[in-house]
């Protein structure tokens, strides 16, 4: 399991003093992209690839309260992958100091090529880098239909 410590910011706090939601995102995604990167997906080799990562979705579970000044972990779980690597899934959780626990998050996403915007496969390198990190209890192989699990109903304004 791959572990993140951060310390709540006033900036992190919503109008109720506690962590916003929208820090827990930024907490995630900072973990996220420190994961990649000790797996070799940096910035710029994510440039020199034309690699860009996408969030279909984040399914956030709050449980317990997080106040200004708390030290809190986050994790990253690999929970799942497609063969060609083209789409992922990780879980991450929050963990105040003494492992309790706060949040779950289960997200899935994707890669796509910067430059025709569509999505693509991940290449040999990184796909290795991935077969070879440690998984989540659990782990699956992905295909496209798990990435469209939860249809959402598309409405145009007219």
């Amino acid at each position: 399991m791959y572990l993140k410590e951060f310390e709540v910011r006033w900036s992190d706090l919503d109008a109720n003093r506690h962590l916003a939601n929208s820090a827990y995102t930024n907490f995630m995604s900072h973990t996220r992209m420190a994961y990649l990167s000790d797996l070799g997906l940096t910035l710029p080799a994510m440039a020199e690839n034309n690699l860009g990562p996408v969030v279909f979705f984040e399914h956030m579970h709050y449980l317990r309260e997080v106040l200004p000044g708390a030290r809190i972990r986050v994790s990253l779980e690999v929970a799942g992958l497609s063969a060609d690597g083209r789409f992922f899934e990780f879980h991450q959780n929050f963990y105040d100091p003494l492992g309790k626990h706060i949040a779950h998050c289960k997200m899935m996403g994707g890669w796509i090529d910067m430059e025709t915007r569509k999505l693509t496969v991940l290449p040999g390198e990184f796909l290795q880098a991935f077969d070879k990190a440690d998984k989540a209890e659990g782990f699956r192989e992905l295909t496209r239909e798990d990435t469209r699990r939860h249809p959402v109903p598309v409405r145009d304004l007219e």
